[in-house]
């Protein structure tokens, strides 16, 4: 019985899928739990697994083609078996084709489409309150975590578990964090291997007593999963399969680095160690693993030293343009790279910028830091100054210190300060809460502490959330003013240039002095030119007089 694969909706921002690699190939046997393909999404390269078996009889997307969620990919069923209907609009298997009228043809299928609904209908819930066992689903860890990867597993297959044990640690895409267990028991079954990635609410595990029927109990959640999203829908034509739920939740992650040896065999590599390699432009096939059988790990891509190039010429298969001659390489956009251009283009189009830009006399500032850190527990940078100056400001000015909300626009109370830090994947954003009620000394600590989580990818999701205001330093780049998107819910962001020696002003006459050009970006639905400037001038008039900070 043929049935439909459909491109299941693997996040909650996927709108469509990009068919990355396929590996199966029409004609091929597949097997339940066999893997088709993978799926390019916006966060990262899934695999699809198959719950049906059969032979693949038909593709429908070529690989580094897109299609929209619950578009139709491919169809698995008996060899021989006639699938057209099915591409035509039918939900249900053929019978053997006789030479019927056409219209006869068409009652027949309209009937087929109805038995399936009828047999559908009756199915009974699975009875598992005689079981006692827990299915350990993964937890969403942040408002943006969509998939969490199994860092490594710290208990095994038959171990006993206790409440408030650590099971495993959780990798998502800011840090990884430990998974803890509410129930006692004992470990009777793991469904993601360490360094593979499930979905949110996707089954990692089930805990309970020896000897517990957990197959019947993954039966039934299988089930549960697969009933909601078929509930949802109103028109039955446009149903997706029961598989495509759990097909989306349980899909392991990896990333878009190339899944085959040259041999065909399936490349063992964690999707940290294959985005690593595609970052540093190694090809992850040429890595060792030292994992287990064979697997390659972040450690193997860090400390991979290529192959020298053969001598006498360029290495094989490089070829370097000729003299005068055009030559350029056009690669396809990731999902990725679609949703960070969606969101930014969403926050500097959606939301009206306007700049403010102000210079800041440091000479003062550099004084005082000076000072300051001949008697400081901790080494003061001109960033924390500017953190704790800027929270001050926002203090006095609260309407800055806000959030556009749609229908109504949020003044905070508090201060929580994002922080913007650069990390080797991108650009992350640790909160420093309650800024201004800090010294100068808490400041530099919390500053240091997150940065360091930031680039160690240990950020915990308290780390990163809950930002009022942003501010974004590339004065340590040599960077002397530039201009940042907003940094969504905040109402403004504060671009810090670099300090600068150059000739000023005061008093008449002409001196050196120290300068720094600050540029405030503001939502115009939410902050007023008069009241991005007002902020400036207080921000001016504490950096330019330290003091008044500590007041």
């Amino acid at each position: 019985m043929a049935e439909i694969i459909r491109m299941p909706k693997m996040s909650d921002t996927m709108e469509e899928g990009v068919i990355a690699a396929w590996l199966k190939k029409v004609g091929d046997s597949v097997k339940p739990g066999d893997i088709l393909a993978e799926v390019e999404t916006d966060k990262a390269t899934m695999e699809l697994e198959s719950y049906d078996e059969g032979v693949l009889l038909y593709i429908g997307v070529k690989e580094k083609d897109a299609v929209p969620v619950n578009g139709v990919i491919a169809v698995i069923g008996e060899e021989g078996e006639d699938y057209q209907h099915l591409l035509d609009g039918g939900d249900a298997p053929a019978e053997k084709k006789t030479e019927e009228a056409p219209k006869a043809e068409e009652k027949k299928g309209e009937e087929k489409k109805a038995e399936p609904a009828k047999s559908e209908a009756p199915a009974e819930k699975i009875d598992v309150s005689n079981i006692n066992a827990t299915v350990i689903t993964m937890p969403k860890m942040s408002d943006t975590m969509q998939e969490g990867t199994i860092a490594s597993w710290l208990k095994k297959v038959g171990d006993d578990v206790k409440s408030g044990e650590i099971i495993a640690e959780v990798e998502t895409d800011k840090a990884t964090m430990e998974l803890e267990s509410y129930d006692d028991g004992t470990l009777l079954y793991i469904g993601v291997e360490a360094g593979d990635s499930v979905a949110v609410d996707g089954v990692i595990a089930v805990i309970g007593e020896k000897g517990a029927d957990f197959e019947t109990l993954l039966k039934a959640q299988k089930s549960e999963s697969s009933e909601a999203p078929e509930e949802a829908k109103a028109e039955p034509a446009a149903e997706p399969k029961k598989e495509d739920a759990p097909k989306a939740s349980a899909a392991p992650a990896a990333s878009s680095a190339p899944s085959t040896t040259a041999d065909g065999d399936r490349l063992k590599a964690s999707p940290l160690a294959k985005k690593m390699a595609e970052d540093k432009g190694i090809d992850i096939r040429t890595v060792s693993g030292s994992g287990e059988g064979g697997r390659v790990i972040k450690r193997d891509v860090e400390n991979f030293v290529p192959a020298a190039a053969p001598q006498g010429g360029e290495a094989v298969g490089t070829a370097a343009p000729g003299l005068g001659v055009e030559s350029f390489k056009e690669e396809k956009v990731s999902q990725m790279r679609k949703v960070i251009a969606k969101r930014l283009a969403e926050s500097k189009f959606g939301a009206p910028h306007f700049y403010v830009t102000m210079e800041i006399n440091m000479d003062k500032a550099i004084e005082a830091r000076k000072s300051m850190n001949e008697i400081a527990p901790v080494k003061i940078s001109f960033n924390d100054m500017v953190i704790k100056a800027t929270a001050a400001a926002l203090r006095q000015h609260p309407k800055v210190n806000s959030s556009w909300l749609g229908d109504k626009i949020r003044y905070n109370d508090h201060i929580h300060i994002g922080m913007a830090v650069a990390v080797e994947e991108g650009l992350l954003v640790p909160v420093i809460r309650f800024a201004d009620s800090l010294s100068l000394s808490q400041i530099s600590t919390q500053a240091k502490s997150l940065g360091g989580k930031a680039k160690n990818k240990e950020l915990q999701p308290k780390d990163w959330e809950g930002n009022t205001f942003t501010i974004s330093n590339l004065g340590m780049f040599g960077v002397d003013e530039f201009t940042a998107i907003i940094n969504p819910p905040d109402a403004c962001i504060l671009a810090v240039g670099g300090i600068k020696e150059t000739v000023v002003v005061k008093d008449g006459q002409m001196q050196v002095g120290n300068v720094m050009k600050v540029t405030l970006s503001c939502d115009h639905r939410v902050v007023d030119g008069s009241v991005g400037a007002a902020f400036l001038i207080t921000l001016k008039s504490l950096l330019e007089d330290p003091v008044r900070i500590l007041v």
